[in-house]
């Protein structure tokens, strides 16, 4: 365990180390910040040796007149400290103040240029990484860590510096006063380092695991409250309940113990405060009986005996802040050390593609030891319409995510015009794509600027020119604000049908050399459905057009359909040829229209 609390202070040490970087443009705000700091807690230093100078004068002056020999208090030499305590105690506030200040501003900055960065990185981090973790994790890192790093950055640099110079100065002024009582807290200062310490070791495993149970709930939460329709229809609430209840009694359990551990920190420390504390005033007592030490001296120096107490305890309070911001950090870093996307390529498009395609004996699987697609081959024409159909699980989607190049191949190659999709800019190459997808994405925003997505240089005219196109601009009319009208965050104040229709607005605006339709006419009515497939037929007008088909009568006017199963061609044909071949695509198209 001895090991364990080693590896996991260093851990510490390193997590702040990795963020350091992020303050480097800051660093002149947060170093001022940091002297004030200095300033501080020297004032603070000063308060009870200033103070004790007006009780040992006050104090000399009694004495005098009981026997006889003084006039009075010495008014002058009072004034003229309680103007010292005054003038000490104003620059105290004063660079209390400027201290949050200034270390407000560099933390902000330095938790803006993180958020940046992390920004930046998901956009480059290749779409397998959002496969394989859970969006809420994801979006706990994003959110709640940042969070803990900046709260946990506010208040322990400005704090923990101040600990430890306060620590450093008092012991000076203890030596100063009396060097021998000093030696005492010269003991009871690395103690209760060793104890804080020796505490940390044990809680810090528990703290990562608070941030990554805390973590997958978010996720568990957010995939419940999204699906919150379907598990009231299939009646899931008790599984879902015992589902959450598991998470959190594994967040309680590992929540207690980092909170408890860390917790003992604070009655640990404060006990060797009292036991300094007792063997001071003891002794200290009986020298000022003896004339050895005056009695400001002696109040000076319980009052530091309690001033050592308080940064202590300050970082033990802090120790778990700073192992929750730890902990949070590598989280953070877990992400932006993933491998970017591969972005290296060979060969630049000087011109738009023609939308040739061909699939060259590709083979491609998710996890190595089960094999996907294996040996296909196809070649698509410029401007042909291809159908994909097959069974759940058949390759077309992976099909369309290699063509993307959301993943690469394994062996074999995709070419676009003869040119391998690997030698090419994927930003380039991707522009030349647009999408209507069966899942519909549309942002919080006006109408005009969902559909300008697809565009950002589109104009006004143009963008009404696209809602006509694909049937959508009467319906846009109808709105209150029309085209101005917000569209909520999920999307919830229009239906399906008319998200789709703005969704083929959006592809018609981009002007794509090569359309990918995840067909999705299947949730709304007939009408509509009338209109979506009218407009998908307008937008594939004289392109290269893949269309996943889930509604085989959608379909009927392919040039080519593709049927897939099991990651292979197994027929391929238009409509009129494939029925006729009363294969695997009959029974398909039969058992959709038997009754």
């Amino acid at each position: 365990m001895h090991n364990q609390a080693v590896n996991t202070n260093e851990s510490v040490f390193k997590s702040f180390k990795r963020i350091w970087p992020y303050f480097e443009n800051y660093r002149g705000r947060l170093f001022f910040a940091l002297f004030l700091v200095l300033v501080q807690v020297v004032t603070n230093v000063l308060e009870p040796f200033v103070f004790g100078l007006i009780i040992t004068e006050i104090s000399s002056n009694v004495l005098d007149m009981i026997n006889g020999t003084g006039t009075g208090l010495n008014y002058s030499y009072i004034y003229t400290v309680l103007i010292i305590y005054f003038v000490r105690g104003l620059l105290n506030q004063v660079s209390v103040f400027g201290a949050n200040y200034f270390m407000t501003e560099a933390v902000q900055n330095m938790t803006f240029d993180l958020r940046k960065e992390i920004t930046r990185k998901m956009n480059r981090l290749p779409v397998s990484y959002f496969d394989r973790h859970q969006f809420g994790n994801i979006l706990n890192r994003i959110t709640n860590d940042v969070d803990t790093i900046s709260n946990a950055f506010q208040v322990t640099l400005v704090q923990a510096f101040n600990a430890i110079l306060q620590l450093f100065f008092v012991v000076l002024m203890m030596l100063w006063i009396q060097w021998q009582f000093a030696l005492v807290m010269l003991v009871v200062i690395p103690l209760s380092g060793y104890i804080a310490k020796f505490v940390i070791g044990y809680s810090q495993p528990y703290f990562k695991q608070q941030a990554d149970v805390l973590g997958r709930m978010n996720g568990f939460v957010q995939e419940n409250l999204s699906g919150f329709s379907e598990i009231k229809l299939y009646g899931r609430e008790n599984y879902s309940n015992e589902e959450f209840r598991v998470i959190t009694d594994r967040l309680n359990e590992v929540g207690f113990k980092a909170s408890f551990i860390s917790g003992l920190i604070r009655p640990l420390i404060t006990f060797v405060a009292h036991a300094a504390y007792v063997v001071i005033a003891l002794f200290g007592g009986l020298l000022t009986l003896a004339g050895r030490m005056t009695i400001g001296n002696l109040q000076a120096f319980t009052q530091y005996v309690w001033q050592i107490n308080q940064p202590m305890q300050m970082l033990s309070q802090l120790s778990g802040l700073i192992q929750s911001a730890s902990s949070s950090i590598s989280r953070v870093f877990e992400l932006l050390d993933e491998e970017d996307e591969i972005q290296t390529y060979s060969e630049t498009l000087e011109e738009p593609l023609i939308g040739e395609v061909s699939f060259d004996n590709v083979s491609f699987s998710y996890v190595p030891e089960q094999p996907l697609i294996q040996d296909f081959d196809v070649d698509v024409a410029s401007g042909e319409t291809i159908a994909i159909v097959g069974p759940t699980g058949a390759g077309k989607t992976t099909m369309i995510n290699l063509l993307m190049r959301f993943y690469d191949v394994d062996q074999g190659k995709i070419t676009i015009d003869g040119k391998d999709i690997r030698n090419l800019s994927r930003q380039q190459y991707r522009t030349q794509f647009g999408m209507v997808l069966q899942d519909t994405w549309l942002f919080q925003g006006s109408i005009k600027e969902n559909m300008r997505f697809g565009n950002l240089n589109a104009t006004d005219e143009e963008i009404v020119e696209a809602a006509e196109v694909a049937n959508v601009d009467h319906f846009i009319r109808t709105l209150p604000g029309g085209y101005d009208m917000e569209i909520n965050q999920e999307s919830s104040n229009i239906s399906q049908g008319q998200k789709q229709l703005l969704t083929i607005a959006r592809a018609l605006l981009s002007d794509p050399k090569i359309l990918i339709l995840d067909e999705a006419t299947s949730s709304v009515d007939t009408r509509l459905e009338a209109l979506i497939q009218k407009a998908m037929d307008r937008l594939m007008e004289g392109r290269t057009s893949f269309v996943i088909a889930h509604r085989l009568s959608t379909i009927q006017d392919a040039d080519r359909i593709l049927v897939m199963k099991d990651g292979q061609i197994i027929e391929q044909g238009n409509h009129e040829e494939l029925i006729e071949k009363g294969g695997f695509y009959n029974r398909l198209y039969q058992s959709q229209f038997e009754n």
